[in-house]
């Protein structure tokens, strides 16, 4: 199950890249970072969107880890 989120963790990192390099061209995945830099990513609706798809997705993860990791105990 990691796995799979591993993955769409990775699917999701390049969809936001390619989402906020629409908004900003110059942007770089280290810039993703601190999406508050540039205002026309803090403030845009679609990215914002695609930012908390990641977000879910890195929760899960940790979640499910600290699950696997109590059981263990």
């Amino acid at each position: 199950m990691i796995e799979l989120l591993d993955e769409l963790i990775v699917q999701q990192k390049e969809k936001l890249l390619k989402v906020a390099k629409r908004i900003v061209p110059h942007v770089t995945d280290e810039d993703l970072l601190q999406p508050n830099d540039f205002p026309q990513l803090e403030l845009n609706p679609h990215f914002r969107y695609e930012e908390g798809i990641l977000d879910g997705l890195m929760v899960a993860r940790t979640a499910l880890l600290a699950h696997e990791r109590s059981s263990i105990v």
